[in-house]
């Protein structure tokens, strides 16, 4: 069994202690100042310390922490409703609000069952996702979840679930040339609903852009237009997971927008109340919402702190800041630049096979053979060296190992906040070409 010094997902004994924030910056408890290139784990949008969300919080706790959902509405909970209304568009009107990503997933699986059970539909109960996705840590979530060392301490008690091929164009399917990859796995999706049944298939849930699994993997182009049609087609619920890659971080507020798509259900959490206080949301369209409310009254999922009070006064000042200081056009308009920002800085890498991504949320996968694309070998654990040699340099970064086949492949993932300068961008491509050529070095490449 491995050791907490071993793996990302656990956290060791010997981790800085936090002290302060602002801005793009973190300090410990010894003074060491650090830029936050990731906005941890893709969280952090206003970065740290903003006074305005931090007098929000305050004002709120002042009049009231929170009025318990099933008692009271609150002034928090209906802007908050409107805001998440009006930025996602069409249909998307309907919610719940909850305090994380893998809560906002959950509720996105049972809104998606209740719906069809209230249509007289029970026998679906499937879901379908990919490998390399990740969904989140409650059972229901990990399920669906194709992250491997995530997923192996609870086999046994996850929900049966079908993990189609990533839609990966750096890396396709065996035999499938890179600009064919959108329309096969488009067409594993249909074939998999098939052989199921689709009578028995609820679901198909994604990431419009993978995040920690993956590496920063965007939907090859067609891909989620193709998906929508065959999920319309055969009855089945589209739920596009924005948890990491929504709210703005991609530059456009529903990472699915730049598909010109529109899903059944969304998740969203992280950039929503960024990182302030905790809070996710489960978003559905008028065609779910309608079934469900006539059948049920409502949705059936949720928990004692389900739309908390204080955590929606802090998202509601999180996206009127976001909406005032134009910052998810901030982030549409420097995220190219900042992918070439990160190539000009690892030109000289010969081990960097890709660089992609949208807006702020880029990801850098490392190579052993470029030519073959061939992953370095797992037992190095290159990323945790890159991830520890930054913290050294002073850059928070977010590295994944396993990208490949859930073993071998290591990526870094830079979600820089978006209130992030050109000039504080090239500071983070900068200090990762050193982090990546100082991990390099010590196994000898």
């Amino acid at each position: 069994m491995r050791n907490s010094t071993e793996s990302i997902n656990v956290a060791g004994g010997t981790l800085p202690k936090v002290a302060f924030g602002q801005g793009l910056f973190v300090e410990d408890i010894a003074g060491k100042r650090y830029l936050d290139g990731s906005g941890g784990p893709a969280v952090f949008c206003l970065g740290h310390g903003n006074r305005e969300v931090n007098e929000a919080i305050a004002a709120q706790l002042n009049r009231i922490a929170h009025g318990y959902r099933y008692t009271f509405t609150s002034d928090p909970l209906e802007e908050l409703t409107e805001i998440v209304a009006s930025r996602s568009g069409g249909s998307l009107r309907n919610m719940v609000f909850l305090t994380g990503g893998s809560e906002a997933v959950e509720s996105a699986l049972k809104i998606a069952l209740q719906y069809h059970a209230a249509r007289g539909e029970v026998s679906r109960r499937r879901f379908i996702s990919r490998e390399r996705s990740w969904h989140g840590n409650t059972l229901g979530a990990l399920s669906i979840s194709g992250f491997l060392e995530r997923r192996a301490p609870f086999e046994g008690a996850l929900v049966p679930g079908s993990l189609l091929h990533p839609a990966n164009a750096y890396r396709p399917p065996a035999g499938v040339a890179p600009d064919q990859v959108a329309t096969w796995c488009a067409n594993e999706l249909e074939s998999e609903i098939l052989r199921l049944g689709a009578e028995n298939v609820a679901a198909f849930i994604f990431e419009p852009v993978v995040g920690a699994a993956g590496g920063v993997v965007p939907a090859p182009e067609d891909y989620a237009r193709q998906v929508r049609e065959i999920c319309t087609r055969h009855g089945v619920l589209m739920i596009a997971d924005e948890v990491m890659c929504g709210a703005g971080r991609c530059g456009t507020w529903r990472a699915l927008a730049h598909d010109g798509v529109e899903p059944d259900i969304m998740s969203i959490a992280k950039g929503l109340a960024g990182g302030y206080l905790p809070l996710g949301a489960t978003v559905y369209s008028d065609a779910v919402a309608d079934v469900i409310n006539t059948v049920h009254g409502g949705p059936l999922t949720g928990h004692t702190f389900t739309g908390h009070t204080t955590c929606l006064a802090a998202g509601v000042a999180v996206q009127r800041i976001v909406a005032r200081d134009k910052l998810v056009e901030n982030v549409a308009s420097l995220g190219t630049v900042f992918q070439e920002l990160l190539r000009a800085a690892t030109s000289d890498i010969e081990a960097i096979g890709d660089v992609r991504g949208r807006g702020f949320f880029v990801g850098i996968e490392l190579v052993a053979d470029r030519a073959q694309q061939t992953p370095f070998p797992a037992e190095e654990k290159l990323y945790l060296r890159v991830r520890r040699l930054a913290l050294e340099l002073g850059l928070i970064c977010y590295p994944c190992g396993g990208n490949v086949d859930g073993v071998a492949g290591d990526t870094v993932i830079l979600a820089p906040p978006y209130i992030a300068t050109r000039a504080e961008l090239a500071i983070v491509a900068d200090l990762t070409a050193r982090a990546i050529r100082a991990a390099l070095a010590e196994v000898g490449r």
